[in-house]
């Protein structure tokens, strides 16, 4: 009997170590960019050019496994998306609240930044958020649901706490995002933006992005707000390529999925418009 409780606790222990050791070896590889996703800086800087490379992605399958071609929202990535988006509707619903920008139109650049990391690392996918419908927190360099740079998250706090910016937000912004005194500003802002508990400061750095974009086209006579493609766009391409001009272009980093490649600000704009989470997310 005794012989056997100590085999017993001999394989519960190796079994708890190999778990430990894969998921060491999980976090080690996301803060060291081995998940990163595929796709230089200048396929993300097209926007303005009416060009949009195509980065190399694995074949994503569709859901019905006899078709090599189908729509966005009929791929296993989109179910795991959209598993996700419903199970964060509470805080996505808060940020938009607190900040003004529509949940759907937040929700609506996390849907291509996520179907990229899916589609690009489908192993990760496969083992780790597909079982069980989350949404995946990307490498160091890509932070959180919606993959924002942390030079980007840096930018953001400085706008919003500039009136004479172009960029800036208004007056209730800045204090959403204030950190306590004494606190290590890149540790804290890491961890905001990492923390796979909560998305929270992913979705509000993400609204806040998008509150400073249209702020500089308002401020330069161009009002943006409905238009959801191109404030998708440039949140894919940044602050340096978002120049206000009377006809912005639709584009951004190709995404493959379905068999189909998309641009990062297409994609995310045929979400808003479809009828997919509407009751979730309202137009």
């Amino acid at each position: 009997m005794k012989k056997h409780i100590k085999t017993t606790s001999k394989i519960l222990t190796l079994f708890f170590a190999f778990i430990g050791m894969l998921f060491t070896a999980v976090f080690i590889g996301m803060q060291f960019g081995l998940f990163n996703v595929q796709g230089s800086i200048s396929d993300r800087n097209n926007f303005f050019t009416n060009g949009t490379t195509t980065p190399e992605l694995p074949e994503d399958p569709c859901t019905d496994k006899n078709k090599t071609i189908c729509a966005w929202n009929e791929t296993p990535q989109w179910e795991v998306i959209k598993g996700g988006l419903t199970k964060d509707q509470k805080v996505i619903t808060r940020v938009s609240v607190e900040t003004g920008i529509p949940a759907r139109l937040i929700a609506s650049i996390v849907l291509p930044e996520q179907t990229r990391f899916f589609t690009s690392e489908r192993e990760v996918f496969k083992r780790y958020f597909e079982p069980l419908k989350i949404l995946g927190s990307l490498s160091q360099f890509s932070l959180g649901v919606s993959g924002i740079k942390q030079e980007t998250a840096v930018q953001i706090e400085k706008y919003a706490s500039n009136p004479t910016s172009p960029f800036y937000p208004g007056e209730t912004i800045a204090s959403l995002i204030a950190y306590k005194e004494g606190a290590d500003h890149d540790k804290e802002l890491f961890n905001r933006l990492t923390d796979a508990k909560n998305h929270y400061y992913s979705y509000l750095y993400t609204a806040i992005f998008i509150k400073e974009i249209e702020a500089q086209w308002q401020h330069a006579g161009f009002d943006i707000s409905n238009n959801p493609g191109v404030i998708i766009t440039l949140f894919n391409l940044g602050f340096q390529k978002s120049k206000p001009n009377q006809n912005p272009n639709i584009g951004g980093a190709g995404i493959k999925t379905g068999g189909k490649v998309y641009p990062y600000g297409e994609l995310g704009a045929i979400f808003y418009t479809s009828s997919e989470l509407v009751d979730t997310f309202p137009r």
